[in-house]
C-alpha cells in the first residue's frame, strides 16, 4: 500500500490548516504550522497566487484525505459507497470516515492521533464488543463497545492520551468510561457534530466532474 514518509508538518502547511497528525505536538509550541504559515516550497512565502475553481476542489479533498490519513483509492472508495446511500453524499461521506474504528479509536481519546491509532488497531491493542479487531477501516455500528485490551491498558502513551482527552473532549455520540478504558457508540454523528472546517460539497463537485 502506498504510504506517505515525508513531513507530517508540511501536510498542514500545504493545506493551510491545522490537521492535528502528531497529536500533543500540535497542541505546543513546537507546531511547525504555527511557526511557518506558508505553504511549504521554494515558492512557499510567494502571495496573490491565483486558484482555479478546480484547484480549490481538489485542495478541499486533499485536506480531507490527509486528515483521515487515507490513501486516494481508499479515499475514492468511501465516496462511492457514500454516493451510493440514501441522503446527502458529502454528509454520507464524513460521517462513513468518522466510523472508521482509527478515528473512534482518536475520538475516544485512548490515542493522540488517527496515525497512531492505525498503528495500535493493527497491534491488536483494543476490542469491539470482546473480541479482536485489527482492521483501521473497520466501521463501527451504533451500540458497539471498544476496550483496551486488558494487557495493554499498562501502555504510557494509552494512559497519556487519556489524561489529555479533556482538553480535545470526547464528541456527544460517542461515551466514554475513563477509568474502565471503555467507551460505546451512541449513535451516528450529524452533520452538526462535525465542526472540522470542511466544505464537503466541494469534494462531491470534483468527483462529479
Amino acid at each position: 500500500m502506498a504510504r506517505y514518509t515525508g513531513s507530517t508538518c508540511r501536510l498542514c502547511r500545504r493545506e493551510n490548516l491545522k490537521l492535528f497528525l502528531k497529536g500533543d505536538r500540535c497542541y505546543s509550541d513546537k507546531c511547525a504550522f504555527d511557526r511557518r504559515t506558508y505553504v511549504p516550497g521554494e515558492h512557499g512565502q510567494r502571495r496573490g497566487r491565483k486558484v482555479s475553481d478546480y484547484g480549490i476542489q481538489l485542495r478541499e479533498k486533499q485536506k480531507v484525505k490527509r486528515m483521515y490519513g487515507l490513501t486516494e483509492k481508499q479515499f475514492h472508495l468511501f465516496f462511492q459507497r457514500a454516493d451510493q446511500q440514501k441522503g446527502i453524499t458529502g454528509t454520507n461521506l464524513l460521517v462513513s470516515l468518522e466510523r472508521r474504528f482509527d478515528n473512534i479509536v482518536y475520538r475516544l481519546g485512548f490515542v493522540n492521533s488517527r496515525n497512531q491509532g492505525r498503528h495500535f488497531v493493527r497491534h491488536n491493542h483494543f476490542l469491539v464488543n470482546g473480541k479482536k479487531v485489527n482492521i483501521p477501516s473497520y466501521l463501527v455500528k451504533v451500540g458497539d463497545v471498544i476496550e483496551v485490551r486488558e494487557g495493554s491498558r499498562t501502555i504510557q502513551s494509552i494512559a497519556d492520551s487519556l489524561d489529555a482527552v479533556v482538553r480535545r473532549g470526547v464528541p456527544q455520540w460517542l461515551e466514554l468510561e475513563k477509568d474502565a478504558f471503555k467507551g460505546a457508540i451512541k449513535g451516528y454523528p450529524m452533520r452538526e457534530d462535525l465542526t472540522m472546517p470542511i466544505q464537503e460539497q466541494l469534494i462531491v463537485e470534483l468527483y462529479s466532474k
